[in-house]
């Protein structure tokens, strides 16, 4: 179960990436930077991918569940979200499942095509075999499906208002709790399961368009569809993203020996500024997560904590993508007091930066030295020395990744060594089962994945 919710987390990545765009539309539309027919058409881009999301979350999973990522996979995760949406909506009308359907959707057809795409029939019925058989079974199992939602999500529902409820009466110690898990949850890569429950489903915003009621969930969406409440789940990350984190690595680079802090500088600017600017954390997190736990939970406590003082002091500021720079300037105006994240950023950054320090002197963590004395493979054979890494081709089973992190299934994982990664610039490396393997490597991570799958597919040809 852990693993299939890791593989769930990496699949919610490929429809979480549109939303940039759907956002930065919605926010052209506003009327303040474009008026007139230009925002109008830059407002009904915005909302029409708002309004399937549900779509867009069914084919995206559909199509990051499938192995090799096969086009088939995200058609059925369609015709999934479709056929369960008629089912259930014909037994209760009233039902609302937001993205839940389209995740739901994307696992029976991620599934399904794993399972059935290489089936045989008989002769005459040849044409139905492989992949075409993927769409008639997954028909099958989304009746079923719709079945079951139209009949007992309404439990469901209740679990999750309930849930809701719980959170939002916590008020400032809720959103500390949100933040927390949010941080912790990031070495297992659950943690984007997490946001979706808070950025697409908690909360309900009416809002008419075009003469219809329309229904906006979760922080995100009801942000940028204009819910003054909104915001109160994202607002606390641009003060670590921008400012707490960023100020972390000048205390990493500032106690640094030396003779490293030339190569420590270079390296952690880049993190840094990457995390300042769009929000993009892992690279810097995954320097520290595994060499200094304590200051890894010291930093997702400040995260909880961050967020809930934004609450108090009743910030509410959205992004599209992440908390970074970027966003920031871009949805100001849609923000209340956010101009408050300046200054508060500015003490996060200081508690940031003398809580590390103090840390890092005190129980003597030696953090990037290591990295920075290893020597580097060359990157035309980086493919070669990863799959030698890993056992060999013939332990390599499947090979995919994320935005950080190279995710394997294996043979075996118990005969790879953790220290040949080190040597190969890994930040971290996760085993959640015998057969799995996480190796985080930072944005280079598809690229890794990619050199692998190259070399062992001319290994093929040869």
């Amino acid at each position: 179960m852990f693993n299939i919710l890791q593989k769930i987390g990496k699949a919610l990545m490929t429809p979480i990436a549109v939303l940039p765009v759907a956002a930065l539309l919605l926010r052209l539309g506003f009327g303040d930077i474009f008026s007139g027919d230009i925002a109008l058409v830059a407002k009904s881009a915005g909302d029409a991918i708002f309004a399937n999301l549900d779509m867009l979350f069914a084919i995206g999973i559909a199509y990051g569940l499938a192995k090799g990522g096969d086009g088939v996979a995200g058609l059925s995760g369609a015709l999934a979200l479709i056929v369960t949406k008629a089912v259930y909506l014909a037994i209760d009308k009233d039902l609302n499942l937001g993205i839940f359907v389209g995740i739901i959707a994307g696992i029976i057809a991620g599934v399904s095509y794993n399972r059935f795409h290489t089936i045989k029939l008989p002769e005459y019925l040849g044409f139905f075999s492989g992949k075409r058989f993927v769409a008639i079974v997954v028909a099958f199992f989304s009746i079923g499906a719709g079945l079951l939602l139209g009949n007992f999500w309404h439990y469901a529902q209740d679990a999750i208002d309930t849930f809701s409820n719980f959170i939002t009466n916590l008020g400032e110690i809720g959103t500390f709790i949100y933040g927390t898990l949010n941080r912790l949850l990031i070495p297992l890569g659950l943690h984007h399961i997490l946001n979706s429950v808070f950025w697409f489903q908690l909360g309900e915003y009416h809002y008419i368009k075009d003469g219809v009621d329309m229904v906006a969930n979760g922080d995100l969406h009801r942000f940028f569809a204009g819910d003054k409440s909104a915001g109160v789940y994202m607002a606390g990350f641009y003060i670590v993203m921008m400012f707490g984190l960023p100020a972390m690595a000048l205390a990493i680079y500032l106690s640094t020996p030396k003779e490293y802090r030339k190569r420590a500088g270079a390296l952690l600017f880049g993190v840094a500024f990457t995390s300042f600017l769009t929000g993009v954390t892992e690279p810097l997190e995954f320097m520290f997560m595994f060499v200094a736990p304590l200051l890894y939970l010291i930093h997702a406590l400040l995260t909880g904590l961050a967020l809930a003082t934004a609450q108090a002091l009743d910030i509410h500021a959205g992004f599209g993508f992440s908390a970074g720079f970027i966003d920031y300037l871009i949805n100001y105006k849609l923000s209340q007091n956010g101009y408050l994240i300046i200054p508060l950023g500015a003490i996060f950054a200081l508690i940031y930066f003398f809580v590390t320090y103090f840390a890092i002197k005190k129980f003597n963590i030696s953090i990037i030295q290591q990295e920075l004395s290893q020597d580097r493979t060359s990157q035309d054979e980086e493919g070669k020395v990863f799959v030698q890494a890993l056992g060999g081709v013939s332990n390599i089973e499947d090979v995919t990744a994320c935005i950080t992190r190279l995710r394997l299934r294996l043979k075996d994982s118990e005969i790879v060594d953790d220290t040949l990664f080190v040597k190969l610039g890994a930040k971290g490396v996760i085993r959640p089962d015998k057969n799995s393997l996480q190796i985080v490597l930072g944005a280079k991570a598809e690229v890794i994945s990619d050199k692998i799958q190259q070399y062992m597919k001319n290994l093929d040809e040869n």
